[in-house]
Order: structure tokens, then sequence, then C-alpha cells
């Protein structure tokens, strides 16, 4: 539907991403058209530069808010010069031109009448007739006013293109008042500019606006766009004979035409052309860049002077093993002695094997020494889960290295990021397999040489979300000293949990009741933390979530869901998948009350009391923290997990309280930023621990059915794991160790020395 009207009001406008909720009043043919509005209708959606008093033509669909009514969702808009006098009078008052206020517009509109716009077009300096306004403040607010026309034609003009209003600010930002003219002239450049367009569609424009096929703007956005496309599945490069086929198939070009684009795009450094282990690869600049940098850091580090050396380090050892009344396995001396005799030290191995015994010792001797350790991981549920294993605060990589904005931009746009310098004598990362290219690059920016590094994870858990295998490469180039721990401490080993993910690692399954009868230790095992249900049928593999969530688990314990229970899935689809999942348990656990306020927001009804999980970088909201002392701060990250508190209707804010004690205020349009976190999916959960973790196992998308997403779910259960369905699909997965390579060169580099 179209419809067409003058902004009366601005109800809400979230200044960083342009969402607006306005109300716009009908025309005579828009009230016509639209017989179940208002003739003052609401209108919501991305809506930037819009301002009281302008006329937009929109496009979108009318949608029934639950406590508001109808109201009008924008897909796009156009805007038009004023109509009458009087809009345009409340267009000039609210337009934000510098030099114009209420009084001034007033004065300019009554001057000029309707001619009003002719004179800012056409006659600038005519302005300089109304008191107040200098011939050369004249000049620069019609420039203004005229740049200002360009900018409203650029969100109509983008949708052609398949690129939303939200985009459009970013866009001028970019390319300026001309950036029309630009784009019609090279509709690619939009793929440098704007993260996952339908490249499809832009060719499809550019071909109409008379690109020829084999133009060297098309080639070089077809490689691009393939390029990139590799990369948000982990890769940070591609083979050379790949990359032409695609881009042949692509484009409808020749093989020679390809690689003369290929050979252009290398001289500008768009690309970097790198031979190894007789293939040739490719990569965009940035990631090149990044694992050159990394390796090139890395080295420096570790070779550099061991200036944090600690001489007496095995009598110390000695001292504290007594004192902390533990007895250390020859492998965890190794590591910590590894550690004390190389600037730069990787600690791997599963669960039960020590690694957190290992970290807590080597801060320990660091601290009797009077050496800073500093602590970190690449999520707040892990630096939070490292707290508690050390009793020393652990922050974000994010929070620790103060970086900025890394919001989702396109990956080739990446820039240098200022990272703040690490004070400390030692630095330990746990959750490593997490930790992305790009982000290992901030790292290792911000550490002084003789500063050591710890990096501590898991290689057989789930790669980061982001491109690289940063653990996994520096482990397997055995140019960095690697301490693997494989043995699992006797404690850890009479948990069914342990031996079990264990026994998924190793490609064999769960152990069996009629095993730890017939083994020499059965009185050893712990016979509740661990219960398989083989079951095939979704209905009753839903019922057994939905009952266990509820009461039926604290016949076992003190087992309550917001306290300790966890739902984990492989997938976000179907009936087992986290979308429905949390509608059914959200209306199990957290039911509607007349005492519980609730917001409705796109698909989802959120309701106090509900669990939530953050699910974009916010790095500019406020927070507070009452306890133990009052801090406050900005920043809510991805992955992060709260409980709604209240929701206030007056003010149109939902207040979250995160599971770190922050206080955050969302405003209702931010409500997009977060999602119910009854059931999250195995990837949302890695570098978080759960008291209690129960899996739904059933089909689905062959790709997520993997041995290490198995493994990785399990290993975030600490006291009790329930997994629940098919064991001919759970013994597939634990048979399908073939995860996809990732296509990375950061290995090679460190073998290389850079």
């Amino acid at each position: 539907m179209e419809l067409q009207g003058e902004v009366i009001e601005i109800i809400y406008k979230n200044d960083i991403n342009s969402y607006c909720i306005a109300v716009l009043k009908l025309d005579k043919e828009s009230r016509a058209i639209a017989t179940e509005l208002n003739d003052e209708t609401t209108i919501v959606g991305y809506l930037p530069f819009v301002n009281i008093g302008d006329t937009l033509k929109v496009v979108g669909k009318v949608v029934e808010h639950q406590e508001y009514g109808k109201q009008f969702k924008v897909d796009t808009f156009e805007k038009s010069m004023p109509q009458t006098t009087k809009a345009l009078e409340r267009y000039l008052a609210n337009c934000g031109i510098k030099g114009i206020g209420p009084a001034t517009a007033k004065h300019i509109v009554e001057m000029f009448g309707e001619d009003t716009i002719n004179v800012f077009k056409f006659e600038p300096t005519k302005l300089a007739q109304v008191k107040g306004i200098t011939k050369d403040k004249a000049i620069e607010i019609a420039n203004t006013f005229i740049e200002n026309w360009e900018v409203w034609q650029l969100v109509g003009f983008l949708d052609k293109f398949g690129i939303g209003p939200q985009s459009a600010e970013k866009i001028y930002k970019a390319l300026g008042a001309n950036a029309i003219d630009e784009i019609n002239s090279n509709p690619y450049i939009l793929i440098d500019l704007v993260n996952k367009v339908n490249f499809e569609q832009i060719d499809k424009m550019a071909l109409g606006l008379g690109i020829e096929y084999n133009n060297e703007k098309r080639i070089r956005s077809g490689i691009k766009h393939a390029l990139i496309l590799m990369t948000f599945n982990g890769h940070c490069c591609t083979r050379y004979e790949s990359l032409i086929d695609y881009v042949k198939k692509l484009l409808g070009v020749s093989e020679n035409e390809v690689e003369d684009c290929l050979i252009n795009m290398k001289a500008k450094e768009d690309i970097v052309l790198e031979e190894r282990d007789g293939e040739e690869w490719v990569y965009l600049y940035p990631y090149y860049r990044a694992e050159e940098e990394v390796a090139r850091r890395l080295i420096d580090l570790d070779t550099y002077k061991n200036v944090k050396k600690i001489d007496k380090f095995d009598k110390e050892l000695e001292m504290f093993e007594k004192k902390s009344n533990i007895d250390l396995s020859e492998k965890q001396k190794e590591a910590i002695k590894a550690i004390n005799d190389n600037n730069v030290c990787v600690i791997t191995g599963g669960p039960g094997t020590g690694k957190t015994t290992i970290i807590k010792t080597i801060i320990d001797i660091f601290k009797y020494n009077e050496m800073k350790p500093v602590l970190c991981a690449p999520t707040g549920r892990a630096a939070k889960k490292m707290t508690e294993a050390t009793g020393e605060e652990a922050k974000t990589l994010h929070r620790l290295l103060e970086i900025g904005k890394l919001s989702d931009e396109n990956p080739s746009m990446y820039k240098e990021v200022s990272v703040a310098p690490i004070d400390g004598d030692i630095v330990i990362v746990d959750e490593m397999s997490m930790v992305d290219l790009f982000l290992m690059n901030y790292l290792c920016k911000a550490l002084y040489k003789g500063t050591k590094l710890v990096l501590v994870g898991d290689i057989d858990q789930l790669p980061s979300v982001g491109p690289g295998n940063v653990l996994k490469d520096i482990i397997e180039s055995e140019e960095i000293t690697t301490i693997t721990l494989n043995k699992i401490f006797r404690q850890a080993a009479r948990s069914k949990i342990i031996v079990n993910a264990h026994r998924v690692n190793e490609g064999i399954g769960f152990i069996t009741k009629q095993e730890i009868e017939d083994g020499a230790n059965a009185d050893e095992y712990i016979d509740d933390d661990f219960f398989f249900v083989d079951e095939r049928n979704k209905e009753k593999i839903l019922y057994n979530i939905i009952t266990l969530s509820g009461e039926r688990l604290k016949n076992y314990g003190d087992y309550d869901f917001f306290k300790n229970i966890q739902v984990i899935t492989p997938t976000k689809k179907g009936e087992l998948g986290t979308k429905e999942l949390n509608k059914i348990l959200q209306q199990t656990i957290n039911p509607s009350m007349e005492t519980k306020k609730e917001r409705k927001f796109g698909d989802s009804i959120f309701r106090e009391g509900d669990r939530i999980m953050q699910i974009k970088n916010n790095y500019d909201i406020y927070w507070e923290k009452k306890e133990p002392r009052f801090e406050y701060g900005s920043g809510v990250f991805n992955g992060e997990f709260g409980t709604i508190c209240n929701i206030d209707e007056e003010s149109k804010q939902v207040k979250i309280k995160f599971d770190d004690d922050k206080e955050v205020w969302y405003q209702f349009a931010e409500l997009d930023q977060i999602e119910h976190a009854y059931a999250i999916t195995v990837h949302k959960a890695q570098g978080s621990e759960f008291d209690v973790v129960l899996m739904p196992i059933s089909q689905t998308a062959p790709m997520l059915l993997t041995r290490n997403l198995l493994y990785t779910g399990m290993t975030r259960a600490r006291k009790l794991l329930i997994i629940i369905g098919n064991k001919n699909i759970i013994d597939f997965m634990i048979n399908n160790a073939d995860n996809k390579k990732r296509n990375t060169g950061l290995a090679f580099k460190l073998r290389s020395g850079i």
C-alpha cells in the first residue's frame, strides 16, 4: 500500500539506527485508500532524515499493534517538497538547518510565500532580505537545504536495489550529496558499503543501466562479493581456481577477464595472492593483513627476552602446591613451568583435565612475585565463569581493549581500530576457541613486548563465529609452546558428563550401564549427573523438555529454571528449535498474568520475568550496577543473559537486569536487540556453563549434526545433563567428525616466520 501525507509529530526516534515512530496526517487521496486508518495515523519504520513538516510518500502495510491499534509499517519512503506554505514553515522550523528556527522559518515563508522553494534553489541571496540573515549565511542555508533535497531522494532510489532506509544514512555519509550520481555511474559501489546486499539485484539494476557484462567494475564487484560470501562461513581465503570458477558462473564472463581483473585488484591491494602448499590462495586485503599481523606479533612477543621469568619458580610452585593442598599432575606442572619459561604459551584440553587449576596456580605465583595478572575471555558469560573459577576479576576482550564500535560492518571495509594497551605482566585468555582472527589481532596489538600471553581453550569445541580458526592454527603451526592436557582427573572422572563428553570427542558412544558395572571402578561413577532418553517422537521429546523445565527436576535437587536450568538445542528452526521452544517454555514457566506487564514486539511478546539474551553489540547503551558498590558505564554485548524486571508503558521503556548485575533501560523500539533465552542454540551457549542442561536432539540440517556441536553442548553442563532424542541421530553426530575445514593461512605464516 502507498500513502502520502505530512509528518506532524515525531513520537520516538533512535539516533543510532534511525528507527522512528511518527504521526502522518494523510492527504485526501490516501484517506480514501486507507479507510481503516485514522486521518492522523501512526507510522513506524526506519526513517532517516525525517522531520516534522516533511511530506512523505510511504510504502508498506497496515499492522495491528496489541495496545495502540492499527499502525502503518513503512518498508520504504520518499520525501517530496512540502505542498503548502504552512507545511513548508513547519518543515523549515524542524529540519535542523543551522540558522533557521521557528521564528526565522515564519519570516522566510511570510516574505516569499509559494515562491520560497525557488528562492532556496535558484536565488539564495534573496534570503538575506530576512532580518538576521547575512548574505554569506543565506548561501550556507540554501546549500544545506539543497543538500537535504539530495538526501531525500536517496532512500527511494536505494529501494530499487533492495536496500532499506536503515542503510541510507551510512551510504550518504560515505558518498555525500552526489550519492545518487555516484551509484548510477557504478551501482557496484554498494557492495563495498552495505553488509549482505543482494548482489543479483544490484547486478540486474546495473546491467539495466547499460553497464556491459565484461565491465571491470562489474567483475571486480563479483570477485569481492564471492570473497565476502566465503568469509561468512569462517574462511579467510579461497583457492584461486575455485574463485575463478565461481565468478565465471556468477557473471557469465570468461576466465581471462576474471584473471585480468584479479591482477588489477592485486595491484591496488584490494586482494592478496599467497602461494602455499603448492596452491595459490586469494584473500581480501584486510584478512591477509590481519593474519600477517597476528603471526608477526606472536613471533615478536614469543622471541622477546623473557623479562617476566621468575627465577626460583620450582621452589615457589612446590610451596603453593602444599599451601593450596593440591596434587598437581606432571602434565599440569609441565604447563605451569612452560608458562614461566616462555612468553607465549597455549594450554589446551577438554573438561576435567585441570585447566582451571593451572590458571589459579599461575595467578597465585605471579601475584606473590608482585606481578599483575590480567584475565579475559571473548564473551561476558565466559568472563564471569572465569571470575567465579579463579576469584579474580576477568573482563571481556572488548572491554579490556576498550574497542569502539565494531558493529556488523561489511568485512571488506575493515579498518584499523584503536585499542587500549594492556597494563599487566601476564595476560590469560580463556575460551580461546571462540576468538576470531580480527579480535586476536586487536589483542596482539595491545600487548607490550615482554608481557606474557597464555591462551587457554579446547580446540575440539565449535570454532569462532567470526573468520579464522585461531587457536587451532596456532597449535597446528607447532611454533608456539603448547601443552595438551589429556588426563581426566580422578574427581572429574567420577562425572558421567565429563566421561561421556570425552567419549563423544573420541568418536565413542555414551557409556552404558553395563560398561560401568563391568568396570573395575564402577563405584567411582556418580550415577545421577547424566541421563540419555532415547526418544524418536518429537511430541514426546517436547513433553519431556517442558516437564523437566517445570517442576519435575525439583524432585532431584535444588533446580529452578531461572536459577540454574538451560535448554540448549542445535537449531533455531523447527518444532525443537529455539523459536518454537521459547514460545512454549515462556507459556509454561512465565505465563501471562494480570500482575505481569507485557510488550509485543514483532512476533515476540516480552513479559516481566522473561529470560532474555542480548543478540547485538550495543556499545552506547547506559547501565548501572547497585551492588556490591555503585558503578555505571556503557555497553551491552552479544550473548549476555538477563531478566526483564519492569515494563514501563509511560516512558515506553523496558528494564533488564543482566547476570552480572548491570541494570539497563531499553526503549521499546530497541527490543530488536534482545530475544527470549529459555532455549538457546549450542553456538550461543558456547563460553557459558549452566548447572543443568537439557538437550533435545532430532532431525535437522545435516550441517548442524556434527560431533563438535554435540561435544560443545554437552560440556556446557556442570551438575546435570539430560539429552533427549533419537539415538540414531546422536550416533550420526558422534561419527560425523568431518567438520568443514576453514581456509586459513595463520599456521603457514607462523611456520614461515613472516
